[in-house]
């Protein structure tokens, strides 16, 4: 959204993404399995001795019947087409782990390579994301400059956060279409590799990290939206993934546009559900700031998708 507050030209709609890094070249057909077959010396063994009736030596071969002869020809067929297929796995750069590395690696430099437009579009469509399914429109109203993370979070998940590192944060605040909500959606590009990545998911999901009131993400209030009174006091809903396949921790936190102050902040998560009764519940804020934060995060998993596909 040109003009908003906060924006940066240098990450701004509709800039460029940076192209995806060329394909690694193939393997030295010199070095494939394939290579040198001719040349290969023949090997042959031996048929081992066995014994007839009389316990006198005789070669096994003599006595193989052709349904055990088969069966052995189908075995050695058998582990023929298993390390053909293994060995094709290693040589087309195939293998899982080795592409979830590279999307892994990818995804870390998305920040200052993707449009604001691609990752906080100007309007968000969440069919069936509000209270008893009911759909909800998003306006985006307002984006921060990327920027690191002293003020973006309460000491305690600022704390929390921190075995990953801050390598740079994305914020963007929304407003629903009545312009009754506020909700900003942030998204944290760590430092961690995939193993600490795991164990601060791990900690979060064991220790219930993203449920307390005293580890919670900071709205980004922008002068002269209707988030301009959106400060800690106003905090209603929230919700926080740390994600493991990509080093980003994605979150959203939402409140009243009216700037009214909130006693008891409720987590998304406990908001959501059916027999929630909380005023919080009731208003279908904890729906405001999961039903965005779950668009944000598909949007950046297909970012980081695309960032990693091997041309045609």
């Amino acid at each position: 959204m040109p003009g908003a507050p906060g924006e940066r030209a240098g990450w701004s709609p509709g800039a460029a993404a940076h192209p995806a890094s060329p394909p690694p070249t193939s393997p030295d057909p010199a070095l494939s399995w394939s290579a040198g077959v001719a040349a290969r010396p023949v090997v042959s063994f031996g048929e081992p001795e066995g014994y007839d009736e009389r316990m006198r030596a005789r070669p096994l071969g003599l006595r193989m019947r052709p349904r055990t002869a088969a069966a052995a020809a189908c075995l050695v067929l058998g582990l023929g087409l298993i390390g053909g297929a293994v060995a094709g796995s290693w040589l087309t750069g195939d293998g899982g782990d080795g592409t979830a590395a590279s999307g892994f690696t990818a995804a870390a430099t998305l920040w200052h390579g993707v449009p604001v437009d691609q990752l906080f579009p100007p309007t968000l469509k969440g069919t069936g994301a509000g209270p008893g399914g009911a759909d909800r429109t998003w306006t985006r109203i307002a984006v921060a400059r990327d920027s690191g993370c002293a003020d973006a979070f309460d000491p305690l998940l600022r704390k929390a956060l921190a075995p990953v590192g801050c390598r740079r944060l994305l914020r963007a605040t929304y407003t629903d279409a009545t312009q009754s909500y506020v909700t900003t959606v942030g998204l944290l590009f760590t430092k961690g590799d995939p193993a600490a990545m795991s164990a601060l998911a791990t900690r979060f999901r064991q220790e219930h990290l993203d449920r307390r009131a005293d580890l919670m993400p900071r709205p980004y209030a922008a002068k002269g939206t209707a988030a301009a009174h959106f400060g800690g006091p106003q905090r209603a809903s929230w919700t926080i993934s740390v994600l493991t396949d990509v080093p980003v921790v994605a979150y959203a936190v939402s409140g009243w546009a009216d700037g009214r102050t909130v006693d008891s902040p409720q987590p998304a998560a406990d908001a959501v559900h059916s027999g929630a009764t909380t005023a919080t519940a009731q208003a279908g804020l904890g729906n405001e700031a999961q039903g965005l934060a779950d668009r944000v995060e598909r949007r950046l998993r297909q970012t980081a998708g695309k960032a990693t596909e091997k041309p045609s």
